[in-house]
């Protein structure tokens, strides 16, 4: 297997897939170049000599700048790199009409319908408190379920916990409220008991307005100042919606009721490369067969932002997404950060050097369909094919919206490796095998094996769908053999 990989023919950096020794010849596009210094897997090393000042070019793009002269063969990361981003940029909509030619496939998938038409993938039995002080009633409630009652048909019995509802103010009152009404609507779940204190901020008929329409069958209400014994009267609802759950049972469905989510996290030099290409490759073909994704971790789109703009499939669409760009940078300078504060330490560790590195990389979850919206935080799918979300990158954040506008799952690809999972399928995707095969109780599927002689991109992709398959036909992901599953609401501003 070679050792490095160029990845456009116009890059002048290539990456290590295997480590390089100070000294090894390498033959590039017919050219020896001759490594001084060691080159770690997912880092890369120059093609040519690099002036000072002039770009750094991977995946075709300049990804930052030289800050020193860099010969041919050096090791190009953050000791010699700096970003090329700055404040605000002017944009001109320039539409990409190229569109990538699918086939309809005739696979379906077996899940529960819902009253409005909505599918779910799992028929879980959740508690959504309105306001923290309640998690604790909230987990009694759910613990004498669990002892008392018979749940095998049910996929998952839990609380949903978190520390707002209360003491908030403006943007993050109504960000809690809308994103527990969601949780509370999702179709994930067969059952939900809303259980609220009574006197917080989140009152509950406030919370009835956020949610609009909802399953009476399906939803219960509970107001513990209300009742003596709130822990009988929980237990009560939520015995009603064990009995009514009884009923039931998965259903053929088609391909088009799905919306994934599209999110990474712990991101490494092989992101691009191998785990993000997979999941776009995905999303095209989800959407060619009426599907939908949702594209989000904002920050991570600064200096690939353009390649979305162009992809807007009219140029309202395009506006909205040089709003989305541009007031997500207002958000980092209200509170006096710097806007281009990124990548993490084990992004650079795994041999990312800029942001226009990740988010060139990250960009590409997103394959190449056109971007038809842009969705509030915690705004549902209104359109089928490729959204995008105003979230951050945070992954439990971020995961959580997803979510929070309707993914029944989440694609998470990572060259890290992280446990967690949201509070619906949460499918961990690795960038290389080391860590596929070092973790394997946290990662459930190999894109790394596309480095590896012999695998194509087509071939496995196919392998990817049937997994992802098996996923909505109910085989469990790592994260919920483990139980490892919560919910991180957006918070940004002051709390009484």
């Amino acid at each position: 297997m070679n050792k490095f990989l160029k990845i456009h023919p116009n890059d002048n950096v290539c990456v290590a897939i295997q480590e390089i020794e100070c000294g090894d010849k390498l033959l590039v596009d017919g050219a020896e170049i001759i490594a001084r210094t060691l080159v770690e897997i997912g880092h890369k090393f120059s093609l040519c000599p690099i002036p000072e000042g002039e770009d750094i070019i991977k995946y075709g793009y300049p990804i930052g700048h030289a800050t020193v002269d860099i010969e041919a063969g050096e090791h190009v990361h953050t000791h010699n790199v700096k970003t090329n981003l700055h404040d605000n940029l002017q944009y001109a909509y320039c539409p990409d009409a190229s569109r990538p030619e699918i086939a309809k496939s005739d696979l379906t998938i077996k899940a529960f319908k819902r009253y409005n038409g909505d599918v779910g993938i799992r028929n879980e039995l959740w508690i959504v408190p309105t306001v923290g002080c309640v998690n604790g009633l909230a987990q009694t409630i759910v613990d004498r379920v669990k002892r008392e009652l018979n749940t095998s048909h049910i996929d998952d019995i839990r609380v949903y916990t978190h520390n707002y509802g209360c003491s908030q103010l403006g943007d993050d009152h109504l960000n809690t409220q809308k994103a527990l009404a969601a949780l509370a609507k999702h179709s994930n779940a067969g059952g939900v008991l809303v259980l609220s204190l009574g006197c917080e901020n989140n009152q509950q008929l406030d919370f009835k307005k956020a949610m609009g329409q909802w399953d009476e069958n399906r939803v219960r209400f509970l107001i513990a100042q209300e009742v003596e014994d709130e822990i009988e009267a929980g237990f009560r609802l939520v015995g009603e919606l064990v009995e009514y759950m009884k009923n039931d049972i998965r259903e053929e469905m088609p391909l088009s009721a799905l919306k994934v989510g599209l999110k990474c996290g712990g991101s490494d030099g092989f992101s691009g490369i191998t785990a993000n290409p997979l999941v776009g490759r995905f999303s095209d073909w989800l959407i060619a067969q009426g599907g939908s994704t949702i594209l989000t971790e904002v920050p991570e789109m600064f200096g690939a932002e353009t390649i979305l703009m162009n992809r807007a499939k009219n140029e309202q669409v395009f506006h909205d997404i040089v709003a989305l760009i541009n007031n997500f940078k207002n958000y980092f300078r209200k509170y006096d950060q710097p806007i281009y504060e990124n990548p993490s330490p084990g992004n650079k560790k795994g041999g990312i050097t800029t942001l226009e590195d990740k988010s060139l990389g990250c960009t590409q979850k997103g394959g190449e369909s056109e971007v038809v919206a842009v969705l509030d935080y915690a705004e549902p799918i209104k359109e089928k094919g490729l959204n995008l979300l105003n979230a951050p990158g945070n992954d439990l954040v971020a995961a959580s919206a997803l979510a929070l506008s309707g993914c029944q799952l989440v694609l998470f690809t990572t060259g890290r490796g992280t446990p967690f999972g949201s509070f619906v399928p949460t499918m961990k995707i690795s960038t290389n095998s080391h860590l596929y095969n070092f973790k394997r109780n946290w990662i459930d599927f190999n894109a790394g094996s596309l480095l590896e002689e012999g695998r194509t991109m087509d071939g496995l992709l196919q392998e990817f769908i049937d997994f992802i398959i098996a996923i909505c036909n109910g085989k469990y992901l790592n994260h919920e053999k483990t139980g490892f599953k919560e919910i991180a609401i957006f918070k940004t501003g002051v709390t009484l």
